[in-house]
């Protein structure tokens, strides 16, 4: 049997229509996407002309929320991106129990004071899991996207390609709720700038140390230095990977120091826009893993 839909579901949906947040349907008492994933899209019905994504799919059109709360009690779901949105997440420790451990909002609001800024109010809802989601309208002529953890531990901003659990739906935690109606105020400046991604940085040529080693290593290095260097910025960090992991067998061979090839990767994972950290782990675990199985020479 079809589920009677919650009346209140549909009210929360339309109300966040009404303030031009584009909507789609979670799953009931969930905060998944409805619908398929890419790979098994049966390209029929909305999806014919090609698979429509939740994001796609959003919309304020108020007979389009009715006709799809009308079938059963979805959770809702508020495509940030389209609704013109940054919502910053302040979450919950994973591990409760210790009053002394930091929360989502008490990081950020040290991060406001050494900012020298207030606590900024805006309309803000608590989170099933007792968290809370602060919405500000995005910066003009910025395209921002969703981010975890830049601005602190147990902070993550959704925007373009992100959502958020609209106030209303309901989860095995509880339920989202409005905890401070004031209007949705404009993101400060001083946020955005934050937020904003690094600039990219043009590549540069790839200058390797003068150190001994067989011509065959350098050239290698060389050579995958300069395909990460030139890596899709969606394959920056399995790029890395993958080129790391060719070049160690020069390393266990003993043809070249392992330091000199990490500073090289180093270098070009950095040019390419990835963190130093984030370069450090993927050259540390892709040259292990290549010394570890790699075989003799003779054999290779």
């Amino acid at each position: 049997m079809t589920p009677t839909p919650r009346p209140s579901l549909l009210v929360a949906a339309l109300d966040a229509a009404a303030r031009g947040w584009p909507v789609f349907p979670l799953r009931s008492g969930d905060k998944r996407p409805t619908g398929h994933a890419e790979p098994r899209c049966p390209h029929v019905g909305p999806c014919a002309a090609g698979h429509r994504t939740w994001e796609q799919r959003a919309t304020t059109d108020r007979s389009a929320i009715c006709a799809a709360w009308s079938l059963r009690p979805y959770n809702i779901g508020i495509a940030t991106g389209p609704a013109n949105l940054v919502v910053i997440d302040l979450d919950q420790p994973k591990i409760k129990g210790n009053a002394d451990t930091p929360t989502g909002a008490t990081t950020f609001k040290a991060l406001c004071e050494r900012a020298g800024q207030p606590v900024p109010r805006t309309y803000r809802v608590r989170t099933a899991s007792g968290g809370w989601h602060l919405y500000f309208t995005a910066p003009p002529g910025a395209r921002l996207t969703n981010t975890a953890g830049r601005l602190g531990p147990l902070i993550d901003t959704r925007a373009w390609g992100g959502y958020v659990v609209a106030a209303g739906s309901t989860t095995p935690h509880g339920t989202y709720e409005p905890a401070d109606n004031a209007p949705v105020a404009p993101l400060p400046d001083w946020l955005g700038q934050l937020l904003r991604p690094a600039p990219a940085q043009p590549a540069r040529p790839l200058k390797l140390p003068a150190v001994n080693g067989s011509s065959a290593a350098r050239a290698a290095l060389e050579r995958e230095c300069a395909t990460v260097a030139t890596a899709p910025d969606k394959q920056r960090n399995t790029t890395l990977n993958r080129c790391a992991f060719k070049v160690g067998r020069f390393v266990a061979w003993g043809d070249i120091p392992r330091h000199v090839v990490e500073d090289a990767f180093q270098g070009a994972g950095e040019a390419r826009g990835l963190t130093a950290a984030e370069c450090r782990a993927t050259i540390r675990s892709a040259l292990d893993s290549s010394i570890r199985k790699a075989r003799p020479r003779d054999a290779a």
